[in-house]
């Protein structure tokens, strides 16, 4: 299996925290030296390991934006 390469080119902000220190963050990320996207997933508290999440195009994160701007929350 190979590699997989990313660069982070913004961290947007934390949406939680757990207990053990795991902080679930929005972010900008190269996969694979393509072009960014916004990735929302889990991270160590160094930062070093990650947990499963979901990758966004910009404009999948837009219409998302749109979809929970609907929402009464």
């Amino acid at each position: 299996m190979s590699e997989i390469k990313y660069e982070i080119v913004d961290n947007y902000g934390v949406l939680s925290q757990s207990a053990k220190g795991w902080t679930k963050e929005v972010k900008s990320i190269k996969w694979n030296d393509r072009p960014a996207k916004i990735d929302i997933r889990e991270w160590s508290p160094d930062g070093e390991k990650m947990g499963k999440g979901i990758t966004l195009s910009f404009e999948e994160a837009a219409t998302l934006r749109d979809i929970l701007n609907k929402l009464d929350i």
